[in-house]
């Protein structure tokens, strides 16, 4: 019988399972862990219905980037199957109207013949830390997962709809992981201090010298914050 934790880990924009690769080897021994599928459809209440679809009866639940707004989606929808929340480099703040207008943009330009290139360096400093700039490894590894990818899971998950998750986190009372990158350029500080005022179990991590994509540039940190919610006593049951 495998009594370790289920746990189902819900990737980013253009991110697959190789994200959370470090976590997936460091907590196989408390967690038996799944990796959600969001690339196949249009909706978020479509992708997090999917997701549920294929996930245990009751599972830990950890997003990170657009894997927090499908979190957030699984919550409003079946939050009795979610022991404990864990929310890394994202947000509960709908798409302004400005930022809507940039997805638009950006996917309009990937729809020209030969212009998908997944991270361009330019792109590429903006989701790591300036001190990552010239690790060729990391960088790497990340383009590697855009180009499995592809165009169409762009577009796909660039087109949903970021809503506001304000409600669905006030009303958690179960434990609650906030972490982020202490240079995140993405979803910065401020909103993973939103977050975490708003749930009575959270614990809010900010790792520093990180850019975004903390579970790659930190991994050991990650694995070791995810551990430790994990493992915590949960006062809300």
């Amino acid at each position: 019988m495998d009594n370790r934790i289920p746990l189902l880990l819900l990737p980013g924009l253009l991110n697959d399972a190789g994200l959370w690769r470090a976590q997936l080897d460091d907590l196989q021994d408390i967690a038996a862990c799944q990796v959600g599928d969001q690339t196949r459809h249009d909706t978020l209440e479509e992708v997090a219905a999917a997701i549920l679809s294929e996930a245990p009866p009751r599972f830990a639940l950890a997003g990170f980037s657009l894997g927090g707004f499908v979190a957030q989606q699984i919550l409003r929808m079946q939050p009795e199957r979610v022991t404990r929340l864990a929310l890394l480099d994202t947000s509960i703040q709908a798409d302004s109207p400005e930022r809507a207008a940039q997805r638009q943009q950006q996917r309009s330009s990937v729809r020209l013949p030969g212009a998908f290139n997944g991270f361009g360096d330019r792109l590429m400093r903006s989701y790591i830390d300036a001190s990552r700039y010239e690790d060729t490894a990391l960088i790497a590894e990340v383009r590697a997962m855009t180009a499995r990818l592809g165009v169409d899971v762009f577009l796909r998950q660039s087109a949903l709809a970021r809503v506001d998750g304000s409600a669905v986190i006030a009303a958690w009372r179960r434990p609650l992981l906030v972490l982020c990158g202490a240079n995140d350029q993405i979803t910065p500080v401020a909103l993973h201090r939103e977050i975490a005022a708003l749930a009575p179990q959270a614990t809010l991590q900010i790792l520093p010298a990180c850019g975004h994509l903390a579970p790659l540039e930190r991994p050991d940190d990650v694995s070791g914050a995810m551990r430790r919610w994990l493992l915590a006593p949960d006062d809300g049951t």
